[in-house]
Order: structure tokens, then sequence, then C-alpha cells
């Protein structure tokens, strides 16, 4: 009895374990090709966000103002709106139009399972410079509404510095680039909008945004080593292979 006693107990601990991690997840669906403690650790080699005393602070502070001039533009203050999703079916319904091909787990699936795994993995290398920065969002800093009312309490207390969704559309645009190469030139300019959108939104710095495009390329560079993104790398092309004659 005993012995079942301890048998059932680390199976229990196992699957409070197994859903710790899933609670963890930012993707829905994901399995990152790293873990955050096997990704490059930005803290020893990205340089700290300026101090809101410093001169580098000014230029944040004239992107924020920037960012809110932004939304007088309704067109781009929707799409703003929309890059504040992370559902990764709307994160890839931004790139399919210029990608040529649909981007759903339906319709590619190889391409979508590639997506999702990097976006997750990508994520993996904000996590320690958010928690050790703790870095105060522009729309706390200022005490002002954002375009994204419902996620302010959410996101108040949780660190600006890098940028998350940053982080995750430039992922997306680097590897449908590597998929589709001719499409390269749109890709990354959603890529980049998809940042912009976080200092229009009111949500992030422009340092934030700045240092998470250099986060991803590094983040990029680690996911070239791994034997299981090789080969969904490679599936991938072959769909689009199939999916665009």
């Amino acid at each position: 009895m005993k012995r079942f006693e301890t048998t059932l107990f680390v199976l229990m601990f196992a699957l409070m374990g197994t859903l710790s991690a899933s609670a963890e997840m930012l993707i829905k669906g994901a399995n990152p090709y790293f873990t955050v403690e096997q990704m490059p650790d930005m803290t020893k080699w990205l340089p700290a966000p300026p101090s809101f005393d410093s001169e580098q602070f000014s230029y944040d502070k004239a992107q924020y103002a920037w960012g809110k001039s932004r939304r007088e533009d309704k067109a781009r203050a929707a799409m703003a709106i929309s890059h504040a999703s992370i559902d990764p079916v709307v994160i890839c319904s931004h790139f399919s139009e210029a990608f040529g091909v649909d981007i759903t787990p339906e319709n590619t699936p190889q391409i979508y399972r590639l997506i999702i795994d990097g976006m997750e993995t990508a994520n993996n290398i904000t996590i320690k410079p958010k928690k050790q920065y703790q870095r105060t969002r522009p729309f706390t800093y200022y005490n002002e509404s954002t375009l994204v009312p419902d996620k302010e309490d959410v996101l108040r207390n949780n660190g600006s510095y890098p940028s998350g969704h940053t982080v995750i559309g430039t992922t997306a645009a680097l590897l449908l680039s590597e998929v589709n190469p001719a499409a390269a030139n749109e890709l990354v300019k959603i890529g980049y909008e998809c940042g912009q959108s976080r200092v229009i939104t009111g949500y992030h710095w422009q340092s934030d945004v700045d240092a998470s495009r250099f986060a991803t390329s590094v983040a990029l560079a680690k996911m070239h080593t791994s034997k299981r993104f090789i080969k969904q790398l490679a599936r991938a092309k072959k769909e689009f292979a199939r999916k665009s004659r």
C-alpha cells in the first residue's frame, strides 16, 4: 500500500509540474526547441534599459509622443491593436498575404508548427531580463490609457524590457523569410511594424523594442543549432513548395 501511495504521489507531482510548465507557455500549442535556461542570457550581453533620469531616456519619451500621434491614423491604430494579440492564428494571419499562402494549422501544418515553436522559443530569451529589470511600462509611467485597455491590469506589473510581442513578431517574419526568401522584404516590414505597434499602443518604450530585435537574431541563431528545428524548417520549405505551385 505504501508503495502505491508513493507512486501516486510521484505521478501527481509530475502532473503538477506539467500543468505548471503548460501555464507558463505564451503561444498556445507550442513546443519550444529550447527552455529558458538553455537560451542565451540577455542579461549577460545586453545593456540595462535607460534609466528614467538619463539622456538616453529622452529618446524613449519622444518616441512615446510619436506613438500617441500615430493613434490619430485610424488604420494604423487598428493595425496596432490587432498586433496586440498573441493568438498564433491571428499572428500568422498578419503575414499570410505577403507570404503568398494562408498560414493556418489546417492549410499549412508544417509551416504553422515551425512558427509557433519558433515564437515560443524566441520568447524564452525575454524571461530573465524582464524579471531582472522590471522596467515600468510607458502607460504606467505616465498614468495614461493604452489602445488595448483590457490588457493593462495583466501587464501593468510585467517588465517592459524587452518586448515579448516584438520578439514574437520579428521571429515570425524571419522564419517565414527563410521559408520564402522571395517575400522577405514584405515579411520583414510587417515584423518591424509589429514592434512599432507596441510603442503606438503605449505598452513599450522604443528602447524595449530595439533591444528585442537584436535579441531575436540571437534567439534565431540558437534555434539553428537544434536538429529538431532544422528538420522542421525543411518540412516547412517542402510544404511551401507544394502549396505555392
